[in-house]
């Protein structure tokens, strides 16, 4: 069975960002970028399912500029066998991703899709449902444990009430949450290995999908500075805050 994953190129999650001075946007300059932590999971998972004998063939998938190949060859390093990387420079939104996606699962028609259920970039937490939608397939969100058998995909979600567990005919698309799985660290034979693992470069265009931003933003800013705590000496004053300054009761 062949599994797609899609990995997104985000600024690293260690680094404070910092909003432009312009207020158009978050400032990416001199700013270390990784793969998503989500969808390393994905990738971690895919390559699981491998070890066990499921899956036989891993593509990771990535949609962006250029410098996306280095997210990719991290992916490969992990355990995918080729990549594909849709290059563009435009803003890219959830729905144009699902719209690549689905072109390229139309192409490979892979057994099983896996992404990431948001990015810590946007915090979407879309693609992956419309996707679905629009491929017509099953989907499984917020997996927290996966298993495959029987051409279907057992899956354990993480929802609201605690765990849910669905069966889902394959292929499907499943969404990823953080305690699926935790990534294997990336050795050095396996970075210098996914130098040379195939990694093919599209355009959108050659997918016949139009990518142009259907969502304009029109201005980021830095949350409010929150205002530092108080001590109060007994229940009564802290009821008589909440009444008169909090304004909450």
């Amino acid at each position: 069975m062949k599994v797609l994953v899609a990995v997104k190129r985000v600024v690293d999650y260690n680094v404070k960002v910092r909003v432009k001075s312009d207020n158009t946007g978050v400032d990416i300059a001199n700013v270390k970028m990784s793969m998503n932590p989500f969808d390393e999971i994905a990738i971690e998972e895919a390559v699981r399912l491998k070890e066990k004998g499921a899956v036989t063939e891993i593509i990771a998938v990535s949609c962006g500029v250029t410098q996306c190949q280095e997210t990719l060859r991290t992916a490969m390093a992990i355990g995918a066998d080729r990549a594909i990387l849709v290059e563009t420079s435009e803003e890219l939104q959830p729905l144009a991703v699902a719209k690549l996606l689905k072109a390229l699962v139309d192409k490979e028609q892979p057994g099983l899709v896996i992404l990431g259920k948001q990015a810590i970039d946007d915090d979407c937490n879309q693609t992956g449902q419309m996707l679905a939608a629009l491929a017509h397939l099953p989907q499984a969100t917020f997996a927290s444990k996966v298993e495959i058998a029987d051409g279907k995909a057992n899956v354990t979600r993480e929802v609201d009430g605690g765990l849910e567990t669905i069966a889902v005919n394959l292929p499907a698309i499943i969404t990823t949450d953080l305690r699926l799985n935790e990534p294997r660290y990336v050795t050095l034979p396996n970075i210098m290995k996914a130098k040379k693992k195939p990694l093919e470069v599209v355009k959108p265009e050659d997918l016949g999908v139009n990518v142009a931003p259907r969502i304009k933003t029109l201005k980021v800013s830095e949350p409010p500075q929150r205002s530092a705590g108080i001590k109060v000496p007994d229940v009564a004053t802290l009821v008589a805050k909440l009444k008169t300054e909090a304004k909450v009761i």
